[in-house]
């Protein structure tokens, strides 16, 4: 602990340095704006109001708005496409009335006639591979977007609805007053993308030698935008480099994939026995009184195995995740499964790692493990991990979070060895993206306009769990 303070004086008095000489340098330039990277920024945040106080903390007025979601979720794996039906439950908790509800629609940056290409264009370069070429020009581009079939209200009449790229307004027909709660369904469909093309957020990764797909899934639903106080709708278009803006509420998922699949995701799993073998369930049992060891729920023996098959029949999967911001899943007949328990704050959370046999050794050896030490590190520097689990999923060239569920990147070569540099960059990403639960999700800041404020402090947390992971990592 003593170290831990050091640090930690040692770190805010060289920022009280560094404070004290940019003040002084700029003392010396009358007339001139305060450039100090260290100046109070009374010109960039707002007034303090009954909304939020001076202190930062909520004011007398404070307020959130709650999205509710049912979703039955069905993947077909033979044409990697996901279809989905969804009710929405919108909790009016300002005190204005609303004439329009702000639906994002993420998985727009990938239709056809997106503007994002244009946005993030680095312009034409002055020589050309024939290959980059054909790619950029010449090929038929991939139609990702959501096609809306209905977006319905509770007594199933038609809502009218304007869709601006990657943002949906819903037009009610009479205005959702303060304090009251509206409910309206969507149905919708999209082409899943190869996230390994382009760097997708969410997508798959195909596997030639064996004809799998891996599966690591997100942004895949219409998601309410937020309202609040500080400037009503966050409407804010996703060009595919910012991140999210997300209200919280719960969520009950069934989600629909091939029966030789092993799935996991946000919230509580409630049908264990039907999806689970006998032996599953016991090897869960025995997770969840092991906290030094990983237990293998689904081995490399029994995934090597499962493919070469492709199941006709499906399996449905049935979650529940209470005061969540997002949500997320990863699905394939691929994935070996490891669990094991870690105390936190008196109780008990499974530390998770989904993995193909692709990121063996390495996977199998430190992901948990990882995942666990995080949930330590960050709970006793901040605040106790409230939920039941944290996964971590293995996905080629990733990094990206949602609440319990990360992908992460990190594999090892084809014979199974590995540099110390793939090892502790894996090992650094799963901490990084584990930690992401604390910061933003829970710790709920628009990362959509403010990406700066969740890695900022997750950053800086990661490097005090790295340090703490074992002794071996500050070798590197």
């Amino acid at each position: 602990m003593k170290v831990k303070f050091y640090l930690s004086a040692f770190f805010f008095a060289f920022a009280a340095l560094a404070w004290a000489q940019e003040e002084a340098e700029q003392t010396r330039k009358p007339g001139h704006t305060n450039q100090s990277k260290f100046r109070q920024l009374y010109q960039e945040f707002a007034t303090p109001n009954t909304y939020r106080s001076a202190s930062g903390t909520p004011g007398p007025d404070y307020y959130q708005q709650q999205a509710d979601y049912k979703m039955d979720i069905v993947l077909d794996d033979k044409n990697a496409r996901i279809d989905g039906e969804e009710t929405i439950t919108y909790h009016n908790n300002s005190p204005d009335d609303l004439e329009y509800l702000w639906v994002q629609l993420d998985q727009n940056v990938r239709s056809k006639d997106s503007k994002s290409p244009l946005r993030d264009g680095g312009g034409v370069p002055l020589a050309y591979r024939t290959a980059s070429f054909a790619g950029d020009y010449l090929t038929e581009p991939f139609d990702g977007g959501f096609n809306i079939e209905f977006v319905k209200d509770a007594q199933g009449k038609s809502l009218d609805y304007t869709i601006n790229q990657t943002m949906m307004r819903v037009n009610i027909p009479q205005a959702l007053k303060s304090g009251e709660k509206i409910s309206f369904s969507i149905k919708w469909w999209y082409n899943i993308p190869d996230h390994t093309v382009n760097r997708a957020r969410s997508g798959y990764e195909y596997f030639p030698e064996d004809g799998n797909r891996a599966y690591v899934i997100a942004q895949f639903f219409p998601r309410m935008a937020v309202y609040s106080d500080v400037e009503g709708w966050q409407n804010h278009q996703f060009w595919g480099s910012g991140e999210f803006a997300l209200p919280f509420g719960n969520y009950d998922v069934n989600i629909t994939v091939p029966a030789d699949h092993t799935l996991d995701a946000t919230g509580v799993l409630l049908n264990r026995k039907e999806v689970f073998s006998k032996e599953m369930l016991s090897r869960y049992e025995k997770a969840k009184k092991s906290y030094d060891t990983p237990v293998m729920i689904v081995t490399q023996e029994e995934v090597e195995a499962a493919e070469k098959g492709f199941s006709e029949n499906t399996k449905t999967w049935k979650f529940r995740a209470e005061n969540v911001r997002d949500y997320g899943f990863a699905t394939s007949r691929k994935f070996i499964w490891d669990m094991m328990a870690v105390k936190i704050g008196g109780k008990d959370v499974m530390a998770v790692s989904l993995y193909p046999k692709e990121g063996n050794p390495l996977w199998e050896d430190l992901s948990t493990k990882a995942v666990a030490s995080t949930l330590k590190t960050y709970s006793s520097h901040t605040f106790d991990y409230p939920y039941h689990k944290a996964i971590s999923v293995h996905a080629k060239n990733q990094g990206m979070e949602y609440p319990m569920i990360c992908w992460n990147y990190g594999r090892p070569n084809e014979d199974g060895t590995y540099s110390d540099r793939v090892k502790f960059g894996m090992i650094s990403v799963i901490i990084h993206e584990v930690g992401h639960n604390f910061f933003p999700m829970i710790v709920n800041s628009d990362e959509r306009q403010w990406g700066w404020m969740d890695e900022g402090l997750d950053t800086f947390m990661q490097y005090l769990a790295e340090q703490e992971f074992g002794e071996t990592y500050s070798e590197v």
